[in-house]
């Protein structure tokens, strides 16, 4: 393979291991150089910064100094080991130093020349000390507290960020957002190579975080803004981008659940893998059929992780009950996690990570979510739809076969949150709601299924005590019946056949009689000359016999005339018999 020229001067790059970040970032932090994390109160600064440290120490074996100008050391070991960070026992073995330099704005008096010798000491001795690769200042505009000559704090802030990269340590600098600039000092004028930005904004009483790249010298990034979460895994961006459309698929199929909706899919049922959507107005069965499918996963003894929006566990497993599903065995057995939750109690990312946290610890081959679109409760339907995507695109890179259900307007059967990703969707399943006659009735067909020969006919659907069935509707007469306007017309239907048939079975009957009688009569005319043909030839014979007689005769006279005496009547026979 031929080596680029430019390959050679790439640059460096320090993975950070937090989750996302070093995807957008196309390999982590630059190495060697500073980088700033700026944002507001509470978005999130010293938790990055921190895993950033310990994730360096534990997975890349670059120990750090993290350096505190506000928190204490003990108070940040408290707040982290509910992480999992256990800051002492990374001190014990030599991979983080930790170090506090206590700075009081009213202690703080401004005489003579200021600079920052005293702490380039102090933190070059903590990096020499364990040979630190990583360096944490937290955060900056603590350093400068009490301090009113803006040309000092950037000269200095100036020297700090060259000695860092003097040193060659890959750090990060947290500073507090500043009115007009990113940073109270305007520091994203002096650590040019790479500014993230954190944001933490509260929309119609729903929390969100986000994170952007606002510049990364000598390096391509992500600059889209990325939501991400804090919670007890600590800082998480996921995921983080649409992953393609380069993910595997198979030919193989799976059930689902219901033979006669196989049938419907030329008798083979869902790709494994794809993505099925099933929309319907209210009780129209989305729900029965959702459980369904999850129930022939458990049968197959695969693992079915079910989300539900609407109910909780407990009362999908007893109302299932009626249609015939066990769904409590399979939770027993560990094959079914059944997650309730309200939409609007977090934000669409947290959302998200939930279903990706369950779904990397439980490792499902079915993943259901009923219903979608009570995620519009948690965000606008563009928000949802990206949401969705890349929920989708994570799925099928892990064959993961997704049954989504959406509930609709009774007036329409194709709004909610089903448009807003039907270019997503395999396999597009639509319930409907019937009425006619004074009673509601379900029907059931498929809209779409890529890559599967499918039904384009509308067939009943019918929830019994044994389960989903589905019924041929009566298609007749330039009309679709169901439910007991179906069965009268077909009952009428029956009745019409069967005096048809009993008509014909009269008329063959008839038939069969007037055969019979002709048959007779043949066979009486037959007999009659059959008994004549006999009486002819008794007539012929005997005809022939009294020729032979009067020839007889005749010859015996002429031998008398002639004065021959006649033979004897014996004699003439033995002759008669020789010459034959």
């Amino acid at each position: 393979m031929v080596k680029k020229k430019h390959d050679s001067v790439v640059l460096a790059k320090c993975p950070t291991g937090i989750k996302g970040l070093d995807e957008i970032t196309r390999g982590g932090l630059p190495q060697g150089r500073p980088t700033l994390v700026c944002g507001s109160a509470g978005c999130g600064k010293t938790l990055f910064a921190m895993e950033f440290l310990m994730h360096g120490a534990m997975q890349f074996g670059e120990p750090g100094v993290f350096m505190t100008f506000e928190e204490t050391p003990e108070d940040l070991a408290k707040n982290f080991i509910s992480l999992g960070f256990d800051i002492h026992d990374m001190e014990s073995r030599g991979l983080i130093a930790m170090d506090h330099v206590r700075i009081e704005r009213s202690e703080v008096e401004e005489t003579g020349d200021y600079d920052l010798e005293g702490l380039f000491i102090r933190l070059g001795s903590a990096i020499d000390a364990i040979q630190a690769k990583r360096v944490v200042l937290d955060t900056i505009e603590a350093l400068f507290a009490g301090l009113s000559n803006a040309a000092i704090v950037r000269a200095e802030l100036r020297r700090l960020f060259h000695w860092l990269k003097a040193r060659g340590v890959t750090a990060i600098i947290t500073g507090e957002s500043g009115d007009k600039l990113l940073t109270r000092y305007g520091l994203e004028e002096y650590v040019a190579d790479c500014v993230i930005l954190l944001d933490f904004r509260i929309k119609e009483q729903i929390a969100t975080r986000r994170l952007r790249i606002i510049k990364y010298r000598g390096s391509s990034h992500g600059a889209d803004e990325y939501p991400f979460l804090i919670d007890e895994g600590g800082f998480s961006i996921l995921p983080i981008t649409s992953l393609g459309l380069d993910y595997p698929v198979t030919n193989k199929h799976i059930t689902t659940g219901v033979p006669k909706l196989d049938a419907m899919f030329d008798g083979k049922g869902f790709y494994r893998g794809s993505t099925v959507l099933a929309s319907g107005s209210a009780g129209t069965g989305k729900t029965s059929l959702a459980a369904t499918f999850a129930d022939a996963a458990c049968r197959r003894g695969e693992r079915c992780l079910y989300f539900a929006f609407e109910e909780s566990p407990s009362q999908i497993v007893r109302n299932m009950g009626s249609i015939g599903l066990d769904l409590g065995r399979w939770v027993k057995k560990g094959l079914l996690r059944l997650h309730s939750t309200r939409p609007s109690l977090y934000g669409l990312e947290m959302h998200l990570l939930t279903f990706h946290k369950l779904i990397e610890q439980f490792d499902p081959q079915v993943f259901v979510i009923d219903p979608i679109s009570n995620l519009t409760a948690a965000g606008t339907a563009s928000e949802v739809n990206s949401i969705l995507t890349r929920l989708i695109d994570y799925l099928k890179m892990r064959q993961i076969c997704a049954f989504f259900t959406d509930l609709t307007h009774l007036q329409s059967s194709l709004d909610g949150a089903s448009e807003e990703i039907s270019s997503l969707i395999d396999t597009w399943i639509l319930l409907r709601a019937i009425e006619r006659n004074g009673e509601r009735n379900r029907g059931i067909y498929v809209l779409k299924s890529r890559g599967i020969d499918h039904s384009n006919q509308i067939q009943e659907f019918m929830l019994t005590n044994q389960g989903i069935d589905l019924i041929d509707v009566y298609t007749g007469l330039g009309e679709v019946l169901t439910g007991s306007a179906r069965v009268a017309q077909e009952a009428e239907e029956r009745s019409t056949e069967l005096a048809c048939r009993h008509e014909a079975e009269h008329r063959l009957r008839e038939q069969e009689l007037k055969r019979q009688a002709l048959e007779a009569k043949i066979a009486a005319l037959r007999a009659a000359f059959e008994e004549e043909t006999k009486e002819v030839h008794l007539i012929a014979e005997e005809k022939r016999k009294r020729q032979a007689v009067q020839t007889e005769s005749r010859l015996a006279m002429g031998r008398f005339r002639e004065g021959k005496p006649s033979e004897p009547p014996a004699k003439r026979a033995k002759k008669r018999l020789k010459g034959a």
